[in-house]
């Protein structure tokens, strides 16, 4: 019996070792072929001045906000925290994220050039893909700099590095998925119009929604339940939950799911579409 379970062992072994080595080939082939894509939309952003202008925008604000202004200011303050300038930045992002991808589609059917663009061996998910990860590297590079602030506080605390960098860290984490999810729903928006600032206005409507919306909805009704229920739907309590430094799984995953919804339904909007 040992003799003929050992052979046994190593089929399956062999063939589970086949089914990983397709699928890494597969992945392989996926990324391979949306590259080309992926950096020529990542390119047109770069080279267009609308980027630049909103990118240096909310760098600006947010300096003025966290410097500056008294309201929020961290002089006023007086401790050597984020916390003003975590919680502005989402409602920053609910202009400038979509400020960046409105472009997405609309672009492409005020040209008419989407169907050159489909004449391409790639598929509408790869297609969304390609200009939904060339979007999140721009809000990347929007936050990369703001990363300055943390080091400035650390210098400046008393005693030096008297900040809590476990909190900091959980913040910036919460703000690249919050972005990551307002590209998605900039995405999206983009695909229903060929109106640039009617994408952009769509955008700015689900982002604020979808962040604040459901949770001053939940206020609404009696039931706690329902109440309970559409706070869940919300961003701002995941996001103000990962704020904290703990990143809970159920947080990410809620922001992986909304990432995946909305790029779904931008799959099947350019899908049914005739361009």
């Amino acid at each position: 019996m040992q003799a003929l379970e050992r052979p046994i062992h190593s089929v399956f072994n062999k063939a589970a070792g086949l089914r990983q080595d397709r699928f890494l080939i597969l992945v392989i082939s996926e990324i391979n072929s949306m590259s080309g894509l992926f950096k020529k939309e990542l390119s047109i952003y770069l080279n267009t001045l609308m980027a630049y202008i909103s990118i240096g925008v909310f760098l600006l604000t947010c300096a003025l906000l966290l410097w500056f202004f008294p309201d929020t200011s961290i002089f006023e303050y007086g401790y050597a925290e984020m916390n003003s300038f975590f919680s502005l930045v989402p409602f920053i992002f609910i202009f400038l994220v979509p400020a960046l991808s409105m472009r997405s589609f609309a672009e492409e059917r005020a040209q008419g050039t989407y169907v050159l663009l489909a004449t391409r061996p790639l598929t509408d998910l790869q297609i969304v893909l390609a200009k939904y990860f060339a979007c999140v590297v721009l809000v990347l590079l929007a936050l990369l700099p703001t990363l300055v602030y943390y080091y400035s506080l650390y210098i400046l605390g008393q005693p030096e590095g008297n900040i809590d960098s476990g909190a900091v860290a959980g913040s910036y984490i919460g703000l690249i998925l919050l972005g990551a999810a307002f590209a998605a729903i900039g995405i999206f928006a983009s695909s229903l119009s060929k109106n640039q600032v009617v994408a952009f206005v769509i955008a700015v409507f689900l982002c604020f929604f979808v962040f604040s919306g459901f949770e001053a909805s939940g206020r609404l009704f009696e039931w706690q339940w329902l109440g309970n229920l559409l706070l869940y739907f919300g961003m701002n309590g995941h996001y103000e939950s990962m704020s904290r430094g703990v990143v809970d799984t159920r947080d990410v995953i809620y922001f992986i799911s909304c990432i995946a919804l909305f790029l779904a339904l931008t799959k099947y909007v350019i899908g049914r579409r005739q361009w």
